[in-house]
């Protein structure tokens, strides 16, 4: 079944990944590493990984599925040491498979090295031809595992100098956490595309997150960002600072996670997302009003853009959607009844606060359209006079190469339809999408961010085709 028509996966672009890493004074780390996997559980949904280390060996369990379904009392109990770093995945580059579950944990000449990955990088083909050709061995479909075996091979007396050293080779988007010896280390690329954070725990020692929400459910204070071409040494209560390469001048933050991918809680380029939304909700509300009796948001993304959406125009907000927050990614194909209900088994509607009532429903995106329609669907049943629809982000015209899956050109319905033959096609009232201009606005950012999948202006030169980058390196192990 093509994922795009799974009833459970809603349209929208889907989850990066989550990477963790944590430095401890006792050998507790592997239960800290499953807490604040779960506070990651939102960023990928298909497997889960931790690598534990004592400081001699790495210890690794890891498994499809989510947090919860992948580590129990007794996949944790021989994850002993004091270091360790996590994994939870969303499958970009290599597909949803069991050789492509992080970490990757590989022996070399300096001692076992374990790699965990958020990102993409653009030259995987050129990196990973170039590894087969040195006689490599490579286990995975993932670009992840590139890196992997380019780190244990980098020259360096110690793991900072060679992760120094091969960071220049890597082209793309990269939030590492890595553990080797006594240490754990994390780096970002010089772009600084995908978030990671760190912080100083309440009990000795540092975590390092993807998002600062993780950071607080491990009671970590001191949180800052860790900056594009910085590389940070955690060893014990230690933490070093080193800068591997020089910022890119032209920065390029992924905008989506303002807008969908993070946490509310999370705090990311010094805006708090929450708030940020909001702002996004009262600019949409600027760029696109409505004459409506009801603003409801599609749960849980677009409630804070919802909110400043209606307090912009003074139209009530309630919600109109109840969300099934347990359904998550199954294993378990739905019966064809089930699958004719399509999302159905992810919402059902508050009838009482839509029924007689002109709604504008609020959403973060559409990617493929294949959820707007029904949802708009279950809103005129459930007795709405009018259904108008809007977008706190510009249309998405262009796939993303540098982590996040949206999808091919063929699959986006942006780059098929104009605006307003969106909006027939999904069976709205009237549809509006906000400009590229408010959206900055709203982040108060004029620069830095990533937009391509807007516009199609790549901050690094990317091979474009019709094809899915997700599957590229299938079928072709070395």
């Amino acid at each position: 079944m093509n994922p795009a028509e799974s009833p459970i996966m809603l349209d929208h672009p889907k989850e990066e990944c989550g990477v963790l890493g944590i430095s401890t004074r006792g050998d507790e780390a592997a239960r800290l590493a499953f807490f604040g996997l779960y506070a990651l559980q939102h960023r990928g949904q298909e497997a889960a990984g931790i690598a534990v280390s004592d400081g001699r060996a790495v210890r690794m369990h890891k498994d499809m599925g989510l947090v919860s379904q992948v580590f129990d009392s007794s996949a944790l109990a021989p994850l002993v040491g004091g270091m360790a770093i996590g994994h939870t995945r969303y499958s970009t580059t290599g597909s949803n498979s069991e050789r492509n579950v992080q970490p990757y944990v590989v022996e070399t000449m300096h001692g076992p090295l374990g790699v965990a990955h958020n990102g993409n990088l653009v030259n995987a083909d050129q990196l990973r031809a170039k590894l087969l050709a040195r006689g490599a061995g490579l286990q995975s479909s993932s670009d992840s595992e590139v890196l992997a075996l380019m780190l244990a091979a980098a020259e360096g007396e110690t793991w900072e100098e060679r992760l120094a050293a091969v960071m220049p080779e890597w082209v793309g988007a990269f939030s590492l956490v890595i553990i080797a010896g006594t240490k754990v280390l994390a780096a970002r690329d010089p772009w600084g595309f995908r978030p990671l954070s760190m912080g100083r725990m309440p009990s000795g020692g540092h975590a390092i997150a993807s998002e600062t929400g993780a950071l607080r459910t491990l009671g970590c204070e001191e949180t800052r960002e860790i900056e594009p071409g910085e590389i940070v040494v955690l060893q014990g209560d230690v933490a070093k600072s080193h800068v591997a390469m020089d910022p890119k001048a032209n920065l390029a933050r992924c905008t989506f996670e303002q807008i969908y991918f993070s946490r509310p809680d999370a705090v990311w380029d010094g805006l708090s997302v929450h708030q940020a939304r909001q702002r996004l909700g009262a600019a949409l509300a600027a760029e696109h009003p409505v004459d409506a009796d009801v603003v409801v948001p599609v749960p849980d993304s677009s409630m804070p853009a919802a909110i400043g959406f209606a307090a912009a125009t003074g139209i009530t907000y309630n919600e109109g959607f109840v969300k099934n927050r347990y359904i998550g990614r199954t294993f378990i194909e739905p019966t064809d009844e089930l699958r004719r209900s399509g999302v159905k088994l992810k919402f059902n509607t508050l009838e009482e606060n839509i029924f007689g009532k002109r709604v504008v429903i609020i959403d973060d995106s559409i990617v493929r359209g294949t959820t707007s329609g029904p949802l708009i669907r279950m809103v005129r049943e459930a007795g709405a006079t009018e259904v108008h629809v809007r977008i706190t982000c510009p249309p998405i015209a262009h796939p993303c190469f540098f982590g996040v899956d949206m999808g091919t050109y063929d699959e986006l319905i942006a780059h098929q339809l104009r605006v307003d033959e969106i909006g027939a096609h999904i069976g709205a009232d009237s549809l509006g999408f906000l400009s590229l201009d408010a959206m900055m606005g709203a982040l108060g950012r004029a620069a830095g961010y990533c937009n391509a999948c807007f516009t199609g202006d790549y901050p690094i030169p990317v091979e474009l085709t019709t094809g899915t980058s997700k599957q590229r390196f299938d079928g072709v192990l070395g």
